[in-house]
């Protein structure tokens, strides 16, 4: 593979939809900077063990698959609650590969919380009420951190007098409520918004913006239960693998895509 025509961060990138989407840059020759946060605590009994295996990994297998395969890729732990950790990342990328022009916001602080009094959702895993530290958990990486990684972007791009540029952030649910996922729902919402302000703003500078949301996606955490709800739903039209969202998400930040900006692209 020659020398790489993009840079790119993908953020939570260990396992699921950012690994596959690390790797499918990769393979189109652009350099990932791929980020991760090992996560471990208790098991919850309602969900799978691979699950909590793959989000406790670190970034070696990636980096390991990637290199083999002829890609450029550098790992990195990243705590995205700490506002700090956007310039880091963008200091290591152009530090390792070069200036990024394309970023990809996938990490998410999930945690499941309700209004209601139940403590198990309907597939069983455990439910929080929602409280301060919910909202800041969730908020912090999926809302702020996405908004701090967004505003380094445009900042660096227009320093430079950059002209092209990519922006996906992923999301969830359709901004109409997330029963049993509630701060996350909201702060998907949020980030959505975010991600359509850069869109209006950064145009000038070249820079598409869009938002993904996937189908339910098996990265780890579907049960019989899970893909029993999939097939009984009136909305939800089939289970999706990682690669598949991966490939809309190499498309849009591709050369092909430059006419696809402020868009919300819903998965089924």
């Amino acid at each position: 593979m020659g020398k790489p025509s993009h840079v790119a961060i993908v953020t939570g990138a260990n396992h699921g939809i950012g690994a596959a989407t690390a790797a499918a840059l990769a393979r189109s020759g652009i350099a990932v900077l791929a980020t991760y946060l090992r996560l471990g605590g208790a098991q919850d009994p309602g969900a799978a063990a691979v699950y909590r295996e793959q989000r406790a990994a670190d970034g070696s297998g990636l980096v390991g698959r990637i290199t083999a395969a002829g890609g450029v890729v550098r790992a990195v732990e990243a705590d995205l609650a700490d506002p700090a950790t956007a310039s880091m990342l963008f200091d290591r990328a152009e530090r390792d590969l070069g200036q990024v022009d394309i970023l990809v916001h996938n990490a998410s602080g999930w945690l499941a919380d309700t209004f209601k009094p139940d403590t198990a959702d309907r597939f069983g895993r455990a439910l929080r009420p929602v409280s301060a530290e919910t909202f800041d958990r969730q908020f912090a990486v999926d809302t702020r951190a996405g908004a701090l990684l967004i505003a380094e972007f445009a900042r660096r791009h227009a320093a430079r007098g950059a002209g092209w540029g990519r922006v996906v952030s992923m999301t969830s649910g359709d901004g109409r409520g997330f029963p049993e996922e509630v701060s996350y729902g909201a702060a998907k919402s949020a980030l959505v918004d975010y991600t359509l302000s850069a869109a209006l703003e950064l145009a000038p500078l070249g820079v598409t913006a869009n938002a993904v949301e996937p189908p339910v996606t098996d990265t780890g955490w579907i049960t019989d239960e899970v893909r029993a709800a999939v097939a009984a739903s009136p909305h939800l039209v089939h289970i999706a693998r990682p690669e598949e969202v991966a490939g809309v998400v190499a498309f849009l930040v591709s050369e092909a895509a430059g006419l696809i900006t402020g868009n919300v692209v819903h998965l089924r």
